[in-house]
């Protein structure tokens, strides 16, 4: 196994493993009914790049595929070839790991035109204000719960990890 692919598999075990033994759903809110998926291997990992890099269409920001799922935890690859939305998850802390490649991650601020998309996020067309971090792969960084966050420029592509977890502040 490939040392970044090693971090990833780590990082997201510990992560969930911790997470799954301490964390509940906040009162009143549904938990989600995903289909469990604990492990994802090296040539799993490549095989959904590969995937994301085909299924990616002329101006599409980014392409998402699911890597693992431990309800109510998710883990997704996600390929960037652009800049996409802004985003805040009301009830969620999000946690990035860099796989490969490079931009800058701004979190904080305000969204600009936000909209709600659902219950649990809002989107935005950009972030005012914030702190941005220039962002590269071994990289491993995490957003509390309802804090604005985007990557406000790629170099050529990122591909992450993006674990989503219910938020510190509800527990």
């Amino acid at each position: 196994m490939r040392p970044a692919h090693c971090v990833l598999t780590v990082a997201a075990a510990t992560i969930l493993g911790a997470a799954s033994s301490s964390a509940q759903a906040p009162a009143g809110r549904p938990t989600l009914r995903l289909a469990t998926k604990e492990f994802a291997s090296a040539q799993n990992v490549a095989a959904l790049i590969s995937k994301a890099k085909r299924d990616h269409k002329p101006g599409q920001a980014t392409v998402i595929e699911p890597l693992l799922r431990l309800a109510p935890y998710g883990a997704n690859l996600e390929y960037r070839t652009a800049v996409g939305p802004a985003a805040v998850h009301v009830h969620e802390d999000e946690f990035f790991y860099v796989i490969d490649g490079s931009g800058v991650f701004v979190t904080g601020g305000k969204l600009v035109h936000a909209v709600q998309t659902n219950a649990e996020n809002l989107r935005g067309d950009s972030i005012a204000g914030g702190t941005a971090v220039p962002v590269a792969k071994g990289d491993f960084f995490v957003v509390p719960e309802n804090t604005p966050h985007w990557f406000s420029s790629i170099n050529g592509y990122v591909i992450d990890m993006s674990l989503h977890v219910p938020g510190s502040k509800a527990h």
